[in-house]
């Protein structure tokens, strides 16, 4: 996937912070490595990492003939170390992220694929009940639309990510699953080609995710996820949000005006409620007119008070699934809505306001934790427990509970 896709999906599951994160976290029916390996101490050297991965593989079901292929020359990348320790000091605000994922060059890239695969998306729509703009739209999002697919090895990748040993466990996993597929002759190693996390084709599949939803729409005895031709792929995503519970002709969410005296309190994604109760809140449309009454929703105020605000549902939890950062999954639903010939959001981000550094996200974590919020963790993300300590620090000063990290904000902590 991008950069930032990759950095997103990775973060998660690996805890990395580089930005995105491999597409997918590890995908339902994935294989099992032993556990014991994360237990393990960091081998002396990478030789003595493949020593000790081999007879893990082979335990998981890979044939010895192709692990001993795969592993015969196998040396470490340096870049994906360089990579994957490289945790940026500053990140963007969710109002430049969208700027860059929404693109009007995007957008109107994703409406010309739309006209050229028109048949072929009607097809796997209709197979899978998932809306064609959402896979189009993570198309777009994960590799623009197949013009980034990345170009590194996928098993030297995972390889070298095993034995750095941060996320050991997850890597071998992953490394298995990639081996699983060589093992079918669903494809060569040479062929297995992606991100320096190990995510893969036009919609950036972890191996795992591979295994358990990757389709062969196309009838050619492949699931091919990495040539020219997209078709696979998009099923393959479709497919994905299918499992994950995606709801057909519902929308991921809709702009909102709040009205005053709201309890911002109340915008949190944990906070799903009937429809009837955000109405009799006087949630409306951002144009005044009803909220659709797709239920459960919830309220997203992603720039607290002082930016736009959304009803979410159900298919925003789905996009999160593929990849559980926020900004991911507004950035899908909205590319989606543009394909479609929706609307830009009509509500002004308080662009004034600049991002916390990671140090002053950390510095944040650390005073509210030392004042009786618990953050959970002082990694740096402003993820759902800095939120709630956040508010709750607001809350016991008489500030809007809006959940905002500012520098403002850290500035009364001080």
């Amino acid at each position: 996937m991008s950069r930032m896709a990759i950095c997103a999906i990775f973060a998660a599951a690996v805890a990395s912070g580089c930005g995105v994160s491999s597409a997918n976290s590890p995908g339902a029916g994935e294989p099992q490595v032993s556990r014991a390996a994360s237990n393990l101490p960091k081998p002396a050297s990478f030789a003595e990492w493949k020593a000790q991965f081999r007879p893990r593989a082979i335990a998981a079901g890979v044939s010895p003939g192709t692990v001993d292929q795969a592993l015969a020359g196998l040396t470490e990348n340096p870049e994906v170390v360089r990579l994957d320790g490289a945790q940026s000091e500053f990140t963007k605000p969710i109002w430049e992220y969208l700027d860059g994922a929404v693109s009007a060059d995007r957008v109107a890239t994703g409406r010309a694929k739309f006209a050229q695969y028109g048949g072929t998306l009607d097809a796997i729509e209709a197979r899978y009940g998932v809306d064609k703009e959402a896979f189009v739209a993570i198309w777009g999002m994960e590799s623009s639309y197949g013009t980034y697919k990345g170009s590194m090895p996928v098993i030297r990748s995972l390889a070298t990510l095993a034995y750095e040993g941060r996320r050991r466990d997850f890597a071998e996993d992953q490394l298995v699953a990639a081996l699983r597929i060589v093992d079918a002759g669903e494809a060569a190693p040479s062929q297995l080609v992606g991100s320096w996390a190990g995510a893969m084709g036009h919609t950036q599949f972890m191996p795992t995710s591979y295994l358990t939803y990757a389709v062969d729409f196309t009838g050619d005895g492949r699931r091919d996820v990495w040539s020219a031709d997209p078709t696979d792929a998009l099923a393959s995503a479709a497919h994905y949000l299918k499992q994950s519970g995606w709801v057909h002709n519902q929308p991921w969410g809709v702009e909102v005006k709040l009205p005053k005296g709201f309890d911002y309190a109340l915008a949190d994604q944990a906070q799903r409620r009937p429809v009837a109760d955000w109405r009799a809140r006087g949630v409306t449309r951002i144009d005044g007119s009803a909220l659709p009454d797709y239920a459960p929703a919830a309220i997203l105020a992603p720039a607290g008070a002082r930016g736009p605000a959304f009803a979410i549902y159900d298919n925003f939890y789905v996009i999160k699934k593929y990849n559980n950062a926020t900004s991911y999954a507004m950035g899908v639903g909205h590319l989606a809505n543009r394909i479609g010939g929706g609307s830009t959001i009509q509500g002004a981000w308080p662009r004034h306001e600049r991002e916390l550094s990671r140090t002053e996200k950390i510095e944040m974590q650390e005073r509210l934790t030392a004042k009786g919020y618990d953050t959970g963790t002082k990694d740096g993300v402003i993820g759902p427990n800095t939120i709630s300590a956040i508010r709750a620090y607001q809350q016991a000063r008489g500030m809007t509970p809006d959940g905002f990290a500012t520098v403002a904000l850290l500035q009364t902590m001080r």
